[in-house]
């Protein structure tokens, strides 16, 4: 997230980025604790076949490639505290060497014919979940170019008969086919499951800003408050002071001028301190609940002088018109999806509002393109565009403000749809809807910034 300004934000999303931020690289600790369990694993294998079952096979070779692993580890854990966290290029080096290393143990056991070779894969499963996409293709290239090597050319299979075990070439060409073939898958949806993840953490963050942003402003009148109560008491204290020397200095002392200007000084403060004070209390008693309209009022207003038209229609019920509490989510919710519409809007916004004893419905139509009928079921996923824009700001958006109001507005307690209006007419219709009890239980849990 790179800033928070104005009511508008920029975010990085780490799935576009060719490299991995901060927080998402590895630490170095994690891929030595995994090697680790690799040369346990090898080196049991390789002691159980040589002197356990006593089947020939270079074994001092394979050793010396699990004791080169062992010795990287040690190296790399001595060289760098655990706690780091490695770039891009180096865990892209250290994962091909958990490519290579196996491989050549391979080479030297069968090659395909080894049960084994399915952990070539791994290592492009770890990068696939943490890494760019760049290095997971290259290390699933690596990978595929060892698989293919294995295919043609190693070392026999350890095995008890002179004769030795060897695979129909039929059956090792559809065993390779089925290693590329599950790397490959298992690659891109591995990639596609933590991209997103990353992404709707990245817009989940950005949600929190935004609401704590619109929560401290709500709360400044309070701040005033509490400033002016605290200097009211040392400030009557120096007006006290000031008014004493000039009751005690005569008209012609040369200091007359500077009293006479600290006791002036001194009722202004007195003064804005006093308007600071009433500002917090009118906020406090007027703003802190409002009737659903002036809510809306509030809302729409920053949107008015863009060229749209903004109508504003209320379709009362049986009951009286219902007074909410001035919730930070809800108005930047409601806010940014009728600035969406102003966007969007040829020429007008209608906004109708619609209340009875069950509950309260807000229903926001715009005169553009509408939403595009593949994107209405993927409508609220961050970082993705839904229609052509006319935007006044110059760009063309990724959703991320669409997903940070509907966030906010669904833990408010409302249920949002979003849809195209019927033909002849053109545009997009969001509507949100709030039940009665939704706002008690606002009501009673002072779910407010103000609070």
């Amino acid at each position: 997230m790179d800033q928070i300004a104005n009511g508008r934000f920029a975010v990085r999303p780490s799935a576009f980025t060719t490299d991995v931020s901060e927080s998402q690289r590895m630490r170095l600790a994690t891929l030595t604790r995994l090697r680790w369990i690799s040369v346990g694993g090898q080196t049991a294998a390789c002691v159980f076949v040589a002197w356990g079952l006593w089947w020939p096979y270079p074994v001092f070779w394979c050793l010396g490639l699990i004791a080169l692993s062992a010795a990287l580890n040690i190296v790399l854990e001595f060289s760098h505290p655990k706690s780091r966290r490695l770039s891009a290029r180096a865990a892209a080096a250290i994962l091909a060497f958990d490519i290579v290393q196996p491989a050549l143990l391979l080479l030297l056991t069968g090659g395909l014919d080894n049960p084994f070779c399915v952990f070539l894969i791994v290592p492009v499963i770890i990068a696939s979940a943490s890494q760019p996409l760049l290095t997971t293709i290259g290390l699933g290239i690596l990978a595929v170019i060892a698989v293919t090597i294995l295919a043609f050319w190693h070392m026999p299979l350890p095995w008890p008969e002179a004769v030795g075990f060897v695979l129909p070439p039929s059956y090792i060409g559809g065993f390779w086919f089925a290693l590329v073939t599950t790397l490959v898958f298992a690659a891109i949806y591995i990639h596609r499951v933590a991209a997103e993840g990353r992404t709707l953490a990245d817009a989940l963050a950005a949600t929190e800003l935004v609401l704590q942003r619109e929560q401290h402003i709500t709360a400044l009148d309070g701040l005033a408050a509490a400033a002016a109560h605290e200097l009211g008491s040392p400030l009557a204290t120096i007006s006290v002071v000031a008014k004493e020397m000039a009751r005690s200095t005569a008209q012609t002392d040369p200091q007359r001028d500077d009293i006479d200007l600290l006791v002036q000084q001194t009722e202004r403060c007195r003064d804005i301190l006093g308007r600071l004070t009433s500002l917090s209390s009118s906020s406090e008693e007027h703003m802190a609940r409002l009737p659903i309209l002036s809510l809306l009022e509030e809302v729409v207003q920053p949107h008015r002088n863009f060229g749209i038209e903004l109508v504003v229609n209320a379709h009362p019920g049986f009951a009286s018109e219902p007074v909410v509490r001035r919730n930070a989510g809800i108005l930047y919710g409601l806010g940014n999806i009728v600035e969406n519409g102003v966007d969007f809007a040829a020429s007008r916004v209608q906004i109708d509002v619609q209340w009875n004893a069950s509950g309260i419905k807000v229903a926001v139509a715009d005169d553009g393109p509408g939403f595009a009928h593949d994107a209405l079921d993927r409508i609220g996923d961050p970082y993705m565009s839904y229609r052509s824009r006319r935007d006044r700001n110059g760009g063309g958006g990724l959703g991320l403000g669409l997903f940070i109001a509907k966030t906010l507005l669904e833990r408010s307690g409302a249920g949002l749809s979003f849809a195209n209006r019927s033909d002849p007419e053109t545009g997009a219709v969001v509507t949100i809807a709030w039940t009665q009890d939704i706002f008690a239980q606002q009501d009673s849990r002072q779910m407010v910034a103000t609070d």
